[in-house]
């Protein structure tokens, strides 16, 4: 009891509902809410490929839009290996194909401290188009000693998007 009574107690104090859940991750619930700070709800993990939305509250009672999708780098590119194996990543796109940013939860990589841990790899994604390079070296900064970790994440990122851009969102009018 107690411990359902802490979670909705967080759920409420974030103001995030995650519709159709019944156990509620508040450490999820906070990285979506990083990368989407103006959503007001979020859907449980769904469809194919697997994501959340995130919504936005409209003017009228009860209406929200789909602000945009979240997902884990490692359910859409499994076979993704960094040095030592996935690196786990929270991707965050809106719905207009911008990455709203991402964060790195897991990995194993020896580098990974100087590499992909770093706030300035993580930032240097947030506002890219899924129809940039993601060229590591070009548009992404290179990490010697760290390149097989810097290119395996930057590579999940962009699959990812890319994969959940041509299967949820909606091509830009001609």
């Amino acid at each position: 009891m107690k411990t359902v009574v802490t979670a909705l107690l967080v759920v409420a104090t974030a103001g995030m509902i995650v519709a159709g859940q019944s156990s509620v991750d508040p450490r999820l619930l906070a990285q979506l809410k990083r990368l989407f700070p103006s959503a007001t709800s979020f859907s449980s993990k769904e469809g194919d490929p697997p994501h959340f939305k995130a919504y936005v509250s409209e003017p009228q009672p009860g209406a929200r839009r789909v602000a945009g999708f979240a997902f884990w780098t490692t359910d859409l590119e499994p076979l993704e290996r960094g040095y030592d194996g996935p690196i786990k990543i929270l991707v965050g796109l809106d719905t207009a194909g911008i990455l709203t940013g991402i964060i790195v939860v897991d990995h194993h990589e020896p580098y990974g401290s100087f590499s992909i841990d770093p706030p300035e790899f993580a930032a240097q994604f947030k506002g890219k188009n899924i129809r940039d390079q993601f060229r590591v070296g070009n548009d992404i900064d290179a990490v010697s000693r760290a390149s097989i970790s810097i290119v395996s994440a930057t590579r999940a990122v962009k699959n990812g998007a890319r994969r959940v851009a041509r299967q949820l969102l909606t091509p830009p009018p001609r």
